[in-house]
């Protein structure tokens, strides 16, 4: 899932080298923090959050039924 996520966010945004991905797993969740660049977080947010929300739909719709706990992302600076 960190190299989906990996793959979506790259070409976007202008310091690839500053993407992050860390993984808190839960009993019955997993969340990805995404961390980015400073300048790049608008690009990835997008205009009123439809980039950001357009990652999660792909994220979420790649765990899809593989995963038996819940996906989160989580978007930080």
């Amino acid at each position: 899932m960190q190299e989906l996520i990996r793959s979506i966010v790259k070409p976007i945004v202008d310091h690839p080298e500053d993407v992050q991905i860390r993984i808190n797993e839960e009993e019955k969740r997993i969340t990805y923090y995404l961390t980015v660049h400073k300048e790049d977080i608008g690009k990835v947010i997008g205009r009123q959050g439809r980039v950001a929300k357009a990652i999660r739909t792909v994220v979420y719709a790649a765990a899809g039924s593989k995963q038996h706990k819940r996906i989160y992302l989580e978007i930080d600076e």
